[in-house]
């Protein structure tokens, strides 16, 4: 690709640099992406350099420490204790106390269970009280893993406060050789409400984010290495187990059972990303251009324009979707207002079967998101346009620049400035738009190419009503639902990080300021 110097770009047409522009943003995806790789290699190396970097410190502090130091190694908080901080020494010892206790009477015995995920599962043994045979259940697959997570979280805390008890110790032999004295307890408590009241505040949202929020992530993320499934609920039908990266081979296979997944999964994905781009980018445009013309002067009843644009919003779009689906259906009122009119001889199928069909669906939806999202960006222009200095467009109107020009050079700079952080994340959301595809039409017309695939796929399934369809039904693949949710979760990922490092909201956060 060929570059151009400043002056070069400022010679050429208007076409010229817009087809410059686009090629260079799309010569830099590879680039991006090689970043990218390199960015996490030298995450995981600095991880490498900082645990080395704590072994030392931890081996120097064990030699270089005093004996009150030393016996905190295994009786956590005794130095703290040993030299007065008897409140902080108790909060030590009572953790170490309460994890010994959890692993000798639970948590060993998870963890113990988790490499086989259960080993005796539901089985018949004969009752000599009742002289029949019966169904005893057995280990419980689902709890091993989730109570073998909680585990490994509890494991990883303990190895962290360990870690800050050694610490401390190692901080307060420093404090007491520079003649200082340690804090007491009542220190302590005031800092947590002044110092480091911040910390204070932090600790209970930070917990639940952790337990409500990344162990759920950690264990979904690890369903995807077993078989767990309707058959194999993990307790009253059978086990499940490890199988590796099975799940991910199927998922990318060419022919598994005569179901082409990976086709499958690339169509799908396919279409996502062209809903995610059409869901976004109308509802941007068409919602500034109605801001623009209700904002503009000389326009009457401005308030009853908003107001009759944000009763779509009033409405739960669980009702208004359903409804808007049921108008559509062949027998629906919009067929029957058509042929009345004579424009049509025969009800149009709008989320038919056919090929044809599908693509018609497919345009369908997002004629109708257009219809739900205007509201909201006509709220979030309105408010953005009336920032817009005024001077601006009274020196460009002086300098015969025409209202295209004003929009192009003033308007739409300035939104896409203020919302580009908006646009990635409604296009993100857009990915995972599950109310709009699946109640208008629950994922129809079906795809008889892909319908052999787990779940019934159709044409206007996105990945995320695909994952839900995966996991409900008779015929219920929990494995394969956490495999498309580690894919969703890349792809996003990698398109937020890649759009996000162009965005001139980021690059040249002094502008518009």
């Amino acid at each position: 690709m060929k570059r151009y110097s400043d002056l070069e770009y400022l010679r050429l047409s208007k076409g010229q640099k817009f087809l410059y522009k686009l090629t260079s943003f799309f010569a830099a995806i590879p680039r991006k992406l090689w970043n990218l790789v390199l960015s996490i290699g030298r995450f995981f190396k600095n991880i490498g350099v900082g645990i080395a970097r704590e072994i030392s410190d931890l081996v120097q502090t064990f030699k270089d420490g005093d004996w009150k130091t030393r016996t905190s190694y295994l009786v956590m908080g005794f130095g703290s204790i040993a030299r007065g901080q008897v409140l902080r020494g108790l909060l030590f010892l009572l953790f170490e106390l309460v994890f010994i206790f959890y692993m000798i009477f639970a948590g060993g015995h998870w963890l113990s269970l988790l490499p086989s995920l259960g080993k005796i599962g539901p089985h018949t043994e004969y009752s000599e009280v009742l002289d029949t045979y019966s169904t005893v259940l057995g280990d419980n697959s689902f709890k091993i893993l989730l109570y073998g997570v909680l585990t490994m979280f509890f494991i990883i805390a303990f190895l962290y406060t360990w870690r800050a008890n050694i610490k401390q110790n190692k901080i307060s032999e420093e404090i007491l050789r520079s003649g200082k004295p340690l804090k007491s307890g009542k220190d302590d408590l005031r800092s947590l409400v002044d110092d480091n009241f911040h910390k204070t505040l932090l600790a209970l949202p930070l917990t639940g984010i952790l337990v409500f929020t990344v162990m759920p992530i950690v264990f979904m993320v690890l369903v995807a290495f077993t078989n767990y499934d309707g058959q194999h609920n993990g307790y009253s039908n059978a086990l499940f187990t490890w199988v590796g990266l099975e799940n991910f081979r199927t998922m990318f296979s060419w022919n598994v059972g005569g179901v082409n997944y990976a086709a499958t999964f690339g169509e799908i994905l396919t279409w996502t990303l062209i809903w995610a781009f059409f869901a976004t980018f109308t509802n941007y445009f068409l919602g500034i251009f109605v801001a623009m013309m209700i904002n503009k002067k000389g326009i009457h009843l401005k308030k009853m324009w908003r107001t009759i644009l944000i009763l779509t919003i009033a409405i739960p779009q669980f009702i208004s979707l359903l409804y808007v689906s049921k108008m559509f259906d062949k027998n629906g009122i919009v067929n029957g207002l058509l042929m009345d009119l004579g424009w049509i001889d025969q009800a149009i199928d709008f989320w038919g079967s056919t090929a044809h069909s599908g693509l018609l669906a497919r345009v369908m939806v997002i004629l109708i998101n257009i219809w739900i999202g205007i509201p909201y960006l006509m709220l979030i222009a309105t408010g953005i346009l009336m920032n817009i200095p005024a001077d601006l467009y009274e020196s460009s109107r002086i300098d015969g620049a025409s209202g295209w020009k004003q929009f192009t050079k003033i308007t739409l700079p300035y939104m896409l400035f203020i919302t580009g952080p908006y646009l990635l994340t409604s296009f993100t959301s857009n990915m995972n738009n599950f109310n709009v595809i699946f109640l208008l039409t629950g994922g129809r017309p079906t795809n008889p190419v892909a319908s052999g695939a787990a779940g019934s796929v159709g044409f206007t399934d996105l990945l995320i009503t695909w994952l839900f369809k995966i996991t409900t039904g008779s015929d219920t693949k929990y494995y394969l639902a956490s495999v498309v949710g580690i894919l969703v979760f890349l792809v996003v990922a990698i398109i937020s990080l890649v759009v996000y490092n162009v965005l001139p909201s980021v690059k040249n956060e002094e502008d518009f300021q």
